[in-house]
């Protein structure tokens, strides 16, 4: 059975009460002794436990799980289980406007069902601020960072002109506008308008030299930070960026690999860089094919991709949504195909 045809049974039959079959107990999470993760330093990991194969799952909650996540928690899970590794669960809250609880304790509940448990205590992002607050003020003391007033039209707007500059991984590249300002005009700005932290890319590979970073697919893969522009790695509203938090929480959970999808490939050059600035270890990595509908888009929240919720809701049983994710990997057909990349072998 393929996942078109889960979704297509699902529909068939409607709502129902799943506990009917399954009861009502989910999948407990198993019970480790994993670093706290309270602290940067205190959640290094041991030198013993850098041997061991560690992964981790990091949803954003800003809505239900679909059945993209569910591939890429699958992948995870699976070469985790496969190498008698671990596999974490991380929620990425940061952005604090957009998340919500209850979509965190969905997140749980579908990977419950699901059949894909988790190692330790779950990480959060929102309680982790002051860990990222340092790692911010590090860079800054390093003479790599500076305050950047434009606003996103701004930006937008640059990238817009004849001319402009190019289109990154995370949007519009930033023109650098704000990298010149004077101390002066810095101060005085800071002073009464809202800004966030730049780093300035080109002085951090002066400091650093060229990098690199392997990918299970791409192999050895020369790092570009240079292509994304200075990259925000603080603001006001949410306090740090996607890219920062991240390279921190990997190295404080001793992930050694970090399995996602093809669309983050290229943000692990900005994040290769920040590793390198701060002494952070560098993971392998393994960026799945994306799950795709029959048109070839990728499955999203904002296009109403089917979710798990609705699938557990239906009555679908768990293990025929795990046979459709293995089949998916291993086998890529119409109507449900993945990228480009060739599908995991470990699956």
């Amino acid at each position: 059975m393929t996942i078109h045809d889960v979704v297509r049974s699902a529909a068939a039959r409607g709502p129902r009460a799943h506990r009917r079959k399954h009861g009502r107990r989910g999948v407990r999470p198993r019970r480790t002794n994993p670093s706290d993760g309270t602290g940067f330093a205190r959640a290094l990991p041991s030198s013993s436990l850098v041997k061991m194969y560690v992964t981790r799952f990091a949803p954003s909650p800003t809505g239900p799980l679909h059945l993209g996540n569910a591939l890429s928690a699958f992948i995870g899970w699976s070469r985790a289980r496969e190498q008698g590794g671990r596999f974490l669960l991380r929620i990425e809250d940061i952005d604090t406007s957009r998340c919500r609880r209850e979509h965190d304790d969905a997140a749980r509940a579908d990977l419950a069902w699901l059949g894909l448990d988790w190692d330790g205590p779950v990480l959060r992002q929102s309680e982790r601020g002051a860990i990222y607050a340092e790692a911010i003020a590090r860079l800054r003391a390093m003479g790599l960072e500076y305050p950047c007033f434009c606003s996103r039209a701004d930006i937008a707007a640059a990238a817009s002109a004849p001319h402009g500059p190019a289109h990154g991984a995370d949007g519009p590249v930033y023109p650098g506008t704000c990298r010149h300002l004077s101390d002066a005009e810095r101060n005085r700005r800071m002073a009464s308008e809202a800004f966030a932290w730049r780093l300035d890319v080109a002085a951090a590979l002066a400091m650093t030299g060229p990098l690199a970073w392997h990918d299970s697919a791409a192999g050895h893969v020369p790092a570009d930070p240079g292509a994304a522009g200075d990259i925000v790695v603080g603001r006001k509203q949410i306090g740090v960026s996607y890219h920062l938090a991240v390279v921190f929480d990997d190295a404080a959970q001793g992930v050694t690999e970090v399995v996602r999808g093809a669309d983050l490939f290229e943000a692990t050059h900005v994040q290769r860089l920040l590793q390198a600035l701060l002494g952070l270890p560098t993971p392998r990595y393994h960026h799945h094919p994306l799950l795709t509908d029959s048109d070839g888009r990728r499955l999203a929240k904002r296009d109403g991709a089917p979710t798990l919720a609705a699938l557990r809701a239906a009555g679908v049983d768990p293990a025929t949504v795990r046979a459709a994710l293995r089949q998916a990997c291993a086998a890529p057909a119409t109507p449900w195909r993945l990228g480009e990349l060739a599908p995991p072998s470990h699956l």
